[in-house]
């Protein structure tokens, strides 16, 4: 399969680049870090790396935009993402080859070709591995994308996910004298408005007797804060370390739905989040639902997996 994905990049003149709608530091970092690369390695392609960009992620680089038609004949690259309906732009499904590249459980093969590997902690850290075995360089500008991803999916190497694997490959990226410095301080500064909204959600956690942990923000206090839900949902590791929790949920209300972001230190969650129009990794999942009355309903399926888990 890495050959016949080589073989697919190195026969088309137009690449195009997706990855999954609302956008984090590994869908980001693996998309412009994949586009660096093939630029370098393929000057005479046309290389495009496309979607909506996450406000507080810009300063990691400047997306393109591209025409429906030129899809017609181009290869797409879906990076990071599990299922087709989170592909940012569907138009992706239009290329005339579309290779699926992730790191989440293969629960929907959309693409006829593809390279899936749950056991790597992100797909930054899969690019690396793969462009390493072709033989391709990575450059500089490339291999401080490909760390934004490791770090922003390992939590900065705290996840159950890293591995000396993952280890080795920062290790590599470091070697290239990229500018870390510069890369935390854009990627781990914050809002004042954040702050104060942090200070709101530190102060009405609710923990269950089970181990879950909860906070509920609503439109009403998104607004009295003056923030938006892209800054509220960085918020959910910020109660991470709360004694006696096993996993924990963030719940935002927007106009049309909820939006659950879900996180766990050993229950298995992504099921749960499965049951409500989510999934993703085993400890860290997101979910929709219709209305903050099925907060409850949420909040008790992971009642249900947390009370039977216990830490070694």
């Amino acid at each position: 399969m890495k050959e016949q994905i080589r073989q697919l990049i190195e026969d088309a003149s137009t690449i195009i680049i997706h990855r999954h709608e609302r956008p984090d530091p590994d869908a980001l970092g693996s998309q412009f870090g994949l586009r660096e690369v093939l630029q370098q390695q393929f000057p005479e392609k046309k290389i495009y790396a496309v979607g909506e960009m996450a406000d507080s992620l810009s300063f990691m680089g400047k997306l393109d935009a591209v025409e429906p038609k030129v899809y017609e004949e181009a290869l797409v690259v879906i990076l990071d993402t599990a299922n087709e309906a989170r592909i940012d732009g569907h138009v992706a499904m239009t290329g005339r080859h579309v290779i699926k590249i992730d790191h989440h459980p293969d629960e929907d093969a959309y693409a006829k070709v593809q390279l899936v590997d749950p056991t790597v902690s992100s797909t930054s850290e899969l690019l690396v591995h793969l462009l390493n075995d072709w033989g391709y360089p990575i450059p500089a500008a490339a291999a401080i994308q490909f760390y934004a991803g490791i770090v922003g999916d390992t939590g900065r190497f705290q996840f159950r996910g890293t591995t000396s694997k993952t280890f080795a490959v920062a290790a590599q990226l470091l070697d290239l004298e990229i500018d870390t410095d510069w890369l935390y301080r854009n990627m781990y500064q914050t809002e004042l408005v954040a702050l104060h909204l942090q200070g709101y959600v530190l102060q009405h956690i609710q923990l269950t007797d089970a181990g879950v942990g909860y906070v509920v923000l609503t439109q009403e206090t998104l607004k009295r804060f003056d923030a938006t839900v892209e800054q509220a949902s960085l918020l959910v590791n910020s109660f991470a370390g709360l004694k006696g929790m096993k996993s924990w949920a963030l719940f935002l209300e927007t106009e049309k739905e909820v939006r659950v972001r879900i996180r766990s230190k050993g229950p298995v969650i992504n099921e749960v989040a499965k049951e409500f129009r989510g999934g993703g990794h085993p400890m860290a999942s997101g979910a929709t639902i219709d209305h903050l009355s099925e907060v409850d309903q949420v909040v008790a399926r992971l009642d249900a997996v947390a009370r039977d888990f216990r830490f070694e």
